[in-house]
C-alpha cells in the first residue's frame, strides 16, 4: 500500500510514495518503453460529496507505472445514523499529469478497494470513469454487492490493450477521474439496521491504484 503523500488542493505531487511490492508482474503488458525519469501530478481541482478538503491525496509510483488516489472520509450509508443523502457519494478529481517529453500516456487498468456491511436485503454500487478534458467521458462501470455483506470488496477495471485511448502526442489535456458509491436499503428496515459501503482499509484511509499504459510519441 502507499502512504499519503501531500492532500489534494496542494501544486504539486511528484515522485516520494514508493509501491508496497511490485504489481508489474501479474499484469497485462500494456506498455511500451517507460519513461524513465519522474512524472509530476497537479491537482487543478476536487469536487465531491466523498472527498471533502484534505481527505485525498495522491501519489505516484517509483517505477512510473502506476498512481494512487488515497481517500480517508469516502462511506456511504442508509439507516440508523445516516442522513437523507448519505447514501450516494461523489468524487471528481481533474489532474494535470506532467510526462517527460517524447512521450503519452493512457489508463489501462485501475484497481479499488474498500469495506463493506450490508444488511440482508440491502445492495451497494461501486463505480468509476475516467477521460481526458475534451474527450467523451467513459461509460461508467459498475460493480455490485448484495446484503448479508460483511468484508472487504476489491474491485478491478481492465481495458483492452487496442482499446486504451491515450492522450494526444503533442497536446496537454488534463484528466479527469470520477467515482461513485451508493447504497440502497431494499428490503431492509433502515429504522432498524445500517448499511454502508466505503473506500477504505485497515488504517482508516482506501489506496485506489491507476496504472499507467505508456506509448512514445513520433
Amino acid at each position: 500500500m502507499y502512504k499519503k503523500s501531500v492532500t489534494l488542493g496542494a501544486a504539486v505531487f511528484a515522485l516520494a510514495i514508493p509501491m508496497a511490492g511490485s504489481q508489474a508482474s501479474a499484469l497485462p503488458d500494456w506498455n511500451g518503453p517507460i519513461p524513465p525519469d519522474k512524472i509530476v501530478i497537479d491537482v487543478a481541482t476536487v469536487n465531491g460529496t466523498g472527498c471533502p478538503a484534505g481527505t485525498a491525496a495522491v501519489a505516484v509510483s517509483p517505477d512510473n507505472e502506476a498512481f494512487t488516489v488515497t481517500y480517508s472520509q469516502y462511506t456511504a450509508k442508509v439507516g440508523i445514523g445516516a442522513g437523507p443523502t448519505d447514501f450516494r457519494m461523489n468524487c471528481q478529481i481533474n489532474l494535470k499529469v506532467h510526462v517527460p517529453q517524447g512521450f503519452t500516456y493512457g489508463i489501462a487498468s485501475a484497481d479499488y478497494r474498500g469495506f463493506a456491511s450490508l444488511a440482508k436485503g440491502a445492495t451497494s454500487l461501486e463505480r468509476a470513469r475516467y477521460y481526458f478534458q475534451g474527450n467523451s467521458p467513459t461509460d461508467f462501470v459498475d460493480h455490485t454487492l448484495k446484503g448479508p455483506y460483511g468484508d472487504d470488496w476489491q474491485n478491478t477495471d481492465s481495458t483492452e490493450v487496442g482499446a486504451i485511448v491515450y492522450q494526444p502526442c503533442g497536446e496537454f489535456r488534463n484528466f479527469n477521474i470520477n467515482t461513485q458509491l451508493r447504497v440502497d436499503a431494499g428490503t431492509s428496515d433502515p429504522k432498524k439496521t445500517t448499511s454502508f459501503i466505503t473506500m477504505d482499509s485497515t488504517d482508516g484511509s482506501i489506496t485506489t491504484t491507476y496504472h499507467f499504459a505508456w506509448k512514445q510519441c513520433p
